[in-house]
């Protein structure tokens, strides 16, 4: 077993178990609004932020976790997500891929969309499609914020770029684009970005 194998079981593992703990969270919180006091600021704010969190470890489970190479991943479960993504957050995302697809895939999908999130921190549309084998992956913005040593590594994943925990997304690209088979293309430009693999 490579490093790289054993530090996606450990992300799968994480987030494994957190999301126990979290829908704990909510159902607590369900039964507290039964009980009459859901009008308490306090319980609509932790309400809101154990469904963001409990979205974004969905998220990361799939970004981050172990993908075998036989896998697949409904695209109601990837429509879904992405509008609990929408709704907490400040990308407006669509995924328009209306088949199954290998989880393989989905996962450098995901960590494409964290390269997004990165450059899009004002906000902006993201639109996710697969049609002929292809993946697209592109943004629209009028704000962007672009490192372009880190946008670097992925269609070079050997460049000597720093990576750091706030941005490891970047450096994952590389490895799991290998594992799916693919080769990543990226064009950026101002106002936009367009992913291909």
């Amino acid at each position: 077993m490579t490093t790289r194998d054993l530090n996606a079981l450990l992300g799968s593992r994480i987030c494994h178990d957190l999301i126990s703990p979290l829908g704990a969270i909510g159902n607590g919180i369900e039964l507290l609004t039964l009980s009459g006091i859901n009008a308490a600021p306090e319980i609509a704010l932790i309400s809101e932020s154990v469904e963001n969190a409990s979205v974004r470890i969905r998220f990361f489970r799939i970004a981050f976790g172990a993908a075998s190479a036989t896998e697949m991943i409904g695209a109601q479960e990837c429509k879904a997500l992405m509008a609990d993504l929408s709704r907490g957050g400040r990308l407006n995302y669509r995924w328009l891929a209306s088949s199954d697809m290998p989880r393989r895939e989905v996962k450098l999908a995901y960590l494409l969309l964290l390269c997004l999130e990165t450059a899009l921190p004002y906000g902006g549309e993201v639109t996710v499609a697969h049609q002929d084998d292809r993946w697209s992956i592109n943004s629209r913005a009028d704000r962007m914020r672009i490192e372009s040593d880190l946008w670097a590594l992925l269609v070079d994943p050997s460049a000597n770029t720093d990576v750091t925990a706030a941005n490891v997304h970047f450096a994952l690209v590389g490895p799991a684009a290998s594992l799916a088979g693919s080769r990543v293309s990226c064009d950026l430009s101002e106002g936009e970005i367009k992913i291909g693999f």
